[in-house]
């Protein structure tokens, strides 16, 4: 419960620090996305190493609908895991729609 309410409240401040910049220095959407994306790995792997981060791509999957993924390798206790994050989101209406964090080990 704790973890979706810092998902929302994330969320909703990246929202809104997007509103604020302007068109001429606008960054790309999944920028934002991928902010969301370290903050969410952060919390749920806390006091351990992010060694890598990449963005891998945009799928659509939908008329109005992408989906950014996202790969992190984590040290949890010296040993590597790759932490996938997915984000749905609709570029047109700029409204982030869910998440999912999987983790992978080895």
């Amino acid at each position: 419960m704790k973890r979706i309410f810092l998902i929302i409240v994330m969320v909703g401040l990246f929202m809104n620090t997007g509103n604020r910049v302007l068109a001429n220095s606008e960054q790309p959407d999944y920028e934002k996305y991928g902010r969301i994306a370290i903050a969410v790995v952060k919390e749920d792997y806390p006091g351990e190493a992010v060694v890598e981060y990449q963005y891998k791509g945009r799928q659509k999957v939908s008329e109005s609908d992408v989906m950014d993924i996202f790969t992190f390798q984590v040290k949890e206790n010296t040993k590597p895991v790759t932490v996938i994050v997915k984000i749905w989101h609709s570029p047109q209406i700029k409204k982030f729609l869910k998440m999912t964090v999987e983790e992978q080990k080895g």
